[in-house]
């Protein structure tokens, strides 16, 4: 008989789980809170935001209130959100570029906004604008290739992803190549735009007096003044091309012809530049941030990156909008990187009136926030909610959390209007990118994501890339 000890099994060996930043340390001052949330929204948060369903922040100004818990959740954005307008805090930075666009607006304005925008993102229009998107995503893959020169190379993903995403929204909305001189223009004074003001500053949730030194203040509203500027331009000529009747049959031409179906007025030229600055934030800035942590994370995983080219090779050289149902496993990673690295982290809404939440009191006026970086990675929603896991869609509690504790484009009346259309360009870019090229991760440089005007990395996304 063995009269030796069985020997305990090996454990297991840890999970390889995509980048996530340090929450921090126990609780600190507001002074030090403020500092940190300056640096980045993300890891100022404590870790046990990860598995609360409602916590409070108090300060000597206010209470603020984070919501996980989903029914809250959609009490605030789809059964009562008329009841939980945007916070005019959010308006704080954003205001000097985005004016009274429909992503800041409230009540009756923004209503009669939608009215107008909508009909232009309904489902028709996206086979329509499918081939700009393809033109776009083949030019990407053309200028990393010319980059490469038929060798492997380290590519800076996020340069990349913020190009093709540019690109995008101005043959669809202008139907002019990123490569015309005025989007040429916005497109670099908006890159200068992005890293000095957070989608979410200070001011969201500190109302600090006027003599406090702002980030890059100055530098954010002359670059916000020069964009506007360049949008007007090619507002004014697309309006004097409708009067002709030579306009082309884009979304922007869409939007300046449709008329509120209330009132049958129009967008004048103040308010098409509010919007189309909007378009260009929401539909360039959040698609370029999804597709780079896309990327990133097919290099992490091979096998998945193996499963998105075979479906890219399946796709074909010259699809069409049909062809797009060929790309389901690619549609699951994006959905995934979305997950994971949301692009908008937190949203802020503000209490109309007294509410009682979880048997709270939330007065009237406080900030009622939702974070799609918390509910998304919720330890007590999702199953392994670190791990990268394409496939969890299909599973029951995919399933469920994707009804219930999934919204990278928020829910409810105020979704976002191009969610339809995001859906499309990122597994279609996604495809075609990791069809041409090989993708590897850089020894030593693993990205670090923090929450900037949308989720990016703090030193950019660089990527070893092979043409294929």
């Amino acid at each position: 008989m063995n009269t030796h000890p069985r020997p305990d099994p090996a454990p297991a060996p840890p999970e390889d789980l995509p980048p996530k930043p340090q929450s921090r340390p126990g609780k600190v001052s507001l002074w030090r809170y403020a500092r940190l949330f300056r640096a980045d929204i993300l890891s100022a948060q404590p870790a046990k935001l990860y598995r609360a369903w409602m916590a409070e922040f108090r300060t000597p100004f206010f209470r603020s209130y984070l919501v996980n818990q989903p029914d809250l959740v959609r009490e605030v954005l789809n059964a009562r959100p008329m009841d939980f307008p945007k916070s005019g805090r959010v308006a704080e930075g954003l205001r000097p570029l985005l004016g009274d666009s429909v992503f800041l607006t409230n009540g009756e304005t923004w209503k009669r906004q939608r009215r107008i925008i909508d009909p232009a993102f309904e489902g028709g229009r996206l086979r329509d604008t499918f081939p700009a998107m393809l033109a776009a995503g083949q030019a990407a893959a053309a200028r990393i290739g010319a980059q490469l020169q038929g060798r492997p190379g380290i590519v800076e993903v996020e340069e990349q992803t913020s190009h093709a995403a540019a690109d995008v929204i101005f043959r669809t909305l202008f139907s002019i190549p990123i490569e015309h001189e005025v989007a040429g223009e916005v497109f670099r004074e908006f890159r200068e735009y992005q890293r000095t003001q957070p989608i979410m500053n200070v001011g969201a949730f500190l109302p600090l007096p006027r003599w406090v030194p702002r980030l890059h203040r100055r530098r954010t509203k002359a670059s916000a003044r020069i964009i506007r500027g360049l949008i007007a331009r090619l507002t004014a000529e697309r309006m004097d091309a409708i009067a002709a009747g030579r306009a082309p049959d884009d979304l922007a031409t869409k939007i300046m012809t449709t008329a509120d179906p209330e009132t049958g007025a129009r967008f004048d030229a103040a308010e098409m530049v509010d919007q189309v600055a909007i378009f260009f934030l929401a539909g360039h800035e959040t698609s370029a941030s999804a597709l780079g942590w896309a990327l990133y994370l097919l290099a992490r995983y091979p096998e998945a990156q193996a499963r998105v080219a075979a479906e890219a090779a399946d796709f074909g050289a010259a699809p069409g909008f049909a062809d797009m149902k060929k790309l389901r496993f690619t549609r699951d990673v994006f959905r995934e990187a979305l997950r994971l690295y949301p692009p908008v982290p937190m949203m802020v809404r503000e209490a109309a009136r007294p509410e009682r939440f979880r048997n709270r009191d939330v007065a009237k006026g406080a900030q009622v926030v939702l974070s799609p970086w918390h509910l998304h990675r919720h330890e007590r929603l999702w199953e392994r909610p670190d791990a990268f896991d394409p496939d969890r869609f299909a599973t029951p509690n995919g399933k469920q959390c994707m009804r219930e504790a999934f919204i990278p484009f928020s829910a409810g009346p105020r979704v976002c209007t191009g969610a339809g259309f995001a859906m499309v360009e990122g597994p279609l870019l996604l495809a075609l990118l990791a069809g041409a090229f090989r993708l590897e991760r850089v020894a030593g440089d693993d990205p670090v994501p923090v929450a900037y005007l949308t989720v990016r990395a703090r030193d950019g996304i660089r990527l070893r890339m092979t043409p294929r």
